[in-house]
């Protein structure tokens, strides 16, 4: 949400552009740290605890950061943001697939991978606003009301998901244990890799749209703004789709539709960069299917994994969510290897990622079930 604001941030405190850049960064390693240490933890003390907590200093740290003086200061708040914000992604999963049943699962994931999706799609645009109304200090104070009202809200309205009964025994290390089972247990780890390879190839178009629409096609911001609002629409027509069907289709059939939206839209995007023929048209249609296929194949690769962690839950939502950061966060600079001025290397990572998550999915599907303790 804070993007637009880049340039003033890093004017009012006198520093450089790759320390700005730094603040992204660090935020994305702290979210990929957080949810491997706070996911664990959860399958022993409960969901509603860690997650409590955790917004309670997000919430602390996000007002704090709006009086950052320096960069350095400002780098660190970042990462601590990005460590106690990942409960909310890891335990919002953990606690989907607790209050559900076998596909059923996949209604509530469907709408959070709808608004996982959402978040890189809509929060630049209102940033831009907020920043133009009220600078970047007042963009940054627009997100610490926004934690304000989401801790709240969780107070009220959260329950605890996971009763003690089921939770795991032991001291704290043990939450850590089912980590390498999981990981050495073929249908989790394939149908995990499908989903962050989905949501990596969504991620390449979000990276480079913007140097691709205005740059490369000429786009005005205002018609690139509306060009970024169809990818979204996409994204939250066929999550709110998948939702109302999934359970009676099943989620294996649905994966399959979405990576097969997912390789059309990848492979045309590549083709026609490499042959000049891009156009504003054809780029935006091909990013409203890529859209919509990457939120059919997130939401139903994420419900295929989880099934697979029926006594580790959290552990298994703290390894998709890590590794989603991980790869998405490598990926970015890949679109803009040869400048900002060619299509090409968001259609190659844009069309390798497609094709991965077909194969993932794939050898998921043939893969034995391994029981996960």
């Amino acid at each position: 949400m804070y993007l637009a604001s880049f340039g003033s941030i890093q004017s009012d405190l006198v520093t450089t552009a790759s320390m700005v850049q730094l603040t992204l960064t660090m935020f994305f390693l702290g979210n990929a740290c957080g949810q491997l240490i706070i996911g664990p933890l959860s399958d022993t003390f409960g969901r509603r605890r860690p997650l409590l907590i955790s917004l309670s200093i997000y919430t602390a740290v996000g007002i704090a950061l709006v009086f950052a003086p320096t960069i350095e200061l400002f780098i660190w708040m970042r990462l601590m943001l990005g460590f106690f914000g990942s409960a909310g992604i890891v335990l919002a999963r953990a606690i989907a697939v607790d209050l559900s049943q076998g596909e059923t699962a996949v209604k509530a994931l469907s709408v959070i991978a709808m608004v996982g999706g959402l978040g890189p799609l809509l929060a630049p645009p209102i940033g831009g606003i907020t920043h133009d109304l009220w600078g970047w200090r007042g963009t940054l104070a627009t997100m610490a009301a926004l934690s304000v009202l989401v801790l709240v809200l969780s107070w009220i309205f959260i329950p605890e998901s996971l009763p003690p009964a089921r939770r795991r025994s032991g001291n704290i290390f043990a939450s850590y244990a089912p980590i390498l089972g999981l990981i050495l247990a073929p249908r989790y780890r394939f149908f995990m890799l499908a989903f962050v390879l989905g949501f990596t190839a969504m991620f390449g178009y979000i990276a480079a749209s913007p140097f691709v629409g205005q740059n490369v096609l000429g786009m005005s911001p205002l018609m690139y703004a509306f060009a970024f609002s169809a990818s979204g629409t996409a994204l939250i027509a066929s999550n709110l789709i998948n939702a109302r069907i999934a359970a009676r289709v099943g989620p294996q059939r649905m994966l399959r539709f979405g990576i097969a939206l997912l390789a059309v839209s990848s492979i045309a995007m590549l083709s026609l960069s490499l042959t000049g023929a891009l156009t504003v048209w054809s780029f935006i249609v091909c990013a409203f299917v890529l859209t919509g296929g990457a939120g059919f194949s997130m939401s139903n690769a994420s419900a295929l994994a989880l099934a697979e962690a029926p006594h580790a839950r959290g552990v298994g939502a703290a390894l998709m969510g890590a590794t989603q950061f991980a790869v998405s966060g490598l990926s970015a600079p890949i679109v803009g290897a040869w400048g900002e001025h060619t299509a090409v290397p968001m259609g190659v990572v844009v069309c390798v990622a497609a094709l991965a998550t077909a194969l993932m999915a794939a050898l998921g599907s043939r893969a034995p079930r391994r029981e996960t303790h």
